[in-house]
């Protein structure tokens, strides 16, 4: 099962890299981290985004926020929050993210905020806390710039916690799970939500929290970790 679940996100790399142009298929020429990869010498990229709904079918991305994590450091300077134009209204989902019409409107093209964020990705594992919103919203945006879908490795530090407490997935739905939650069981801080660039270095701030878990040696690898 394991050799299956590997080779699966490398045969859905692969057929995206065929097809990928531009940035795209720049990302998928740089090899992603190997399963076997001890979690402590991972190198990845917390990522979190806003978006004008959390109706997947119809939500255009709002912002995105990143940062690196490198052996277990969070890389502060090097994170990032790029605004994107939608080219659309924002809607009532203003009242969460505070992203209004005309900060919005002076934002990046979706092309260049993308463009960004695959580079920042390439060679890392995605790590986001519910992230579904993020994988769905990012490939669809790949797909119809790039020809192709955005496939990378992906570690959800809400699946992680869900295992983390023995939860399976219909388990008290998804109480307690929340990023400041889940923050919460480690003693972490609170901070403000709904702002890409905190919410990911909250999310990196989990990940490392809950590596914790397993101590400092002989932790997990990545095969153990990600999602898919």
């Amino acid at each position: 099962m394991v050799t299956w679940f590997a080779d699966s996100l490398h045969r859905r790399r692969a057929r995206a890299a065929q097809d990928a142009r531009g940035p795209l298929a720049r990302y998928y020429r740089e090899p992603a981290p190997a399963d076997s990869t001890p979690a402590g010498d991972l190198a990845v990229l917390a990522l979190d985004l806003e978006c004008t709904s959390l109706d997947l079918d119809s939500a255009d991305i709002l912002s995105i926020g990143w940062v690196p994590v490198q052996e277990r450091r969070i890389l502060l300077g090097r994170g990032r929050r790029v605004v994107v134009n939608p080219g659309r209204e924002v809607g009532p989902n203003v009242t969460v993210h505070g992203l209004t019409d005309d900060v919005v409107a002076a934002g990046a093209p979706l092309p260049e905020a993308v463009e960004q964020m695959l580079h920042a990705c390439s060679g890392r594992v995605l790590v986001a806390h519910h992230a579904t919103i993020e994988t769905t919203l990012l490939s669809r945006a790949c797909e119809l710039l790039y020809g192709a879908p955005f496939v990378p490795p992906v570690i959800d530090t809400l699946a992680l916690q869900r295992r983390i407490l023995g939860w399976h997935r219909g388990d008290q739905e998804n109480t307690g799970l929340n990023l400041a939650a889940a923050r919460g069981r480690y003693g972490l801080p609170r901070y403000a939500a709904h702002d890409a660039l905190t919410d990911a270095i909250a999310c990196a701030e989990l990940f490392l929290a809950q590596l914790s878990h397993w101590g400092t040696s002989g932790g997990p690898t990545l095969r153990t970790l990600r999602l898919r």
